[in-house]
C-alpha cells in the first residue's frame, strides 16, 4: 500500500497547501462543504486516496491526513 505525506510549513507552504485540496477536490467534484456534486464514475475513480467518506447527518468527504 502506497501512501501521500502532505506537510505544510510557513506561510507559503500553507498557500501551497490550500491550493493543492483546492485543486485536487475541483477534480474529483468535491465542493468546499465536502459533498461530491460531480458528473463522472472518473471522479469518483480512487477518490479514496485523498478523501474519506465521514458518517454523520449528510455525507461528506474529508481529507486524510
Amino acid at each position: 500500500m502506497r501512501e501521500i505525506v502532505h506537510i505544510q510549513a510557513g506561510q507559503c507552504g500553507n498557500q501551497i497547501g490550500a491550493k493543492f485540496w483546492e485543486v485536487i477536490s475541483d477534480e474529483h467534484g468535491i465542493d468546499p462543504t465536502g459533498t461530491y456534486h460531480g458528473d463522472s464514475d472518473l471522479q469518483l475513480d480512487r477518490i479514496s486516496v485523498y478523501y474519506n467518506e465521514a458518517t454523520g447527518s449528510s455525507p461528506l468527504n474529508t481529507p486524510n491526513l
